[in-house]
């Protein structure tokens, strides 16, 4: 795909301009059917979509719940990129947390996670929730089967629809998304957020494995030397 770096350096365009960004807005506008004023809950929240999920959100009126790893991830999700709320799911009760802060329900829960956390959020669903299942990195490079939700049934109470997406489905409306994108960040509504790792390709494994540790705050990108 051939870029404009006269409009955001080329990383950008791996990042909010790139897949992570259309995956955050597909996934949130049309799989999720977000409506304007309503509660969203993201996994993965200081991830690369994540980020931009949260913001894009925001900017659509809606309270923001992040759930991330470690204090410093969540503090910047409220400090920086104006989330209403994060959990630290290290080291809180993500189901009381999400009790706490979704106090009338979930209405588009995006999970990036997968696991517990997804049987957690579950349980906290609005009315006619949607659950967009965009990853499960938490299962990812499981040597036992993959654990699927065992709270699937708070689908059929609240009358709930959970629905997986591939990104590429979207392709021929990448430009949307883009134009979209592009202006939320020249107006200061969504901020970029980048942990680029300098090196050569020889480095590539061990900056990959950064993701499955939790060390990256924002697109990873390895830049080479």
């Amino acid at each position: 795909m051939k870029i404009d770096t006269s409009l955001a350096p080329p990383s950008t365009y791996l990042g909010a301009l790139g897949m992570p960004g259309m995956t955050a807005y597909f996934g949130l506008l049309d799989v999720g059917a977000l409506k304007d004023g309503e509660t969203v809950v993201v996994s993965g929240a200081a991830g690369a979509v994540g980020t931009i999920v949260g913001q894009i959100a925001k900017a659509k009126g809606c309270r923001v719940v992040g759930i991330a790893g470690g204090p410093e991830k969540c503090a910047l999700l409220t400090d920086e990129l104006g989330f209403d709320a994060a959990i630290d799911y290290r080291a809180e009760d993500v189901r009381k947390a999400l009790r706490r802060q979704a106090p009338d329900g979930i209405d588009v829960y995006f999970d990036n996670g997968g696991g517990e956390i997804l049987d957690a959020a579950l349980t906290r669903l609005a009315m006619h929730a949607r659950v967009v299942v965009c990853g499960a990195i938490s299962q990812y490079n499981n040597d036992t089967p993959v654990k699927g939700p065992s709270n699937y049934l708070s689908l059929l109470v609240r009358r709930a629809r959970m629905e997986g997406f591939v990104v590429f489905d979207y392709a021929k409306r990448y430009a949307e998304a883009a134009q979209d994108i592009s202006a939320w960040i020249g107006a200061g509504r969504i901020r970029v957020k980048e942990h680029v790792v300098r090196g050569s390709v020889d480095d590539f494994p061990e900056t990959l494995q950064m993701l499955f540790r939790g060390e990256n705050v924002g697109k990873l990108v390895l830049e080479l030397e």
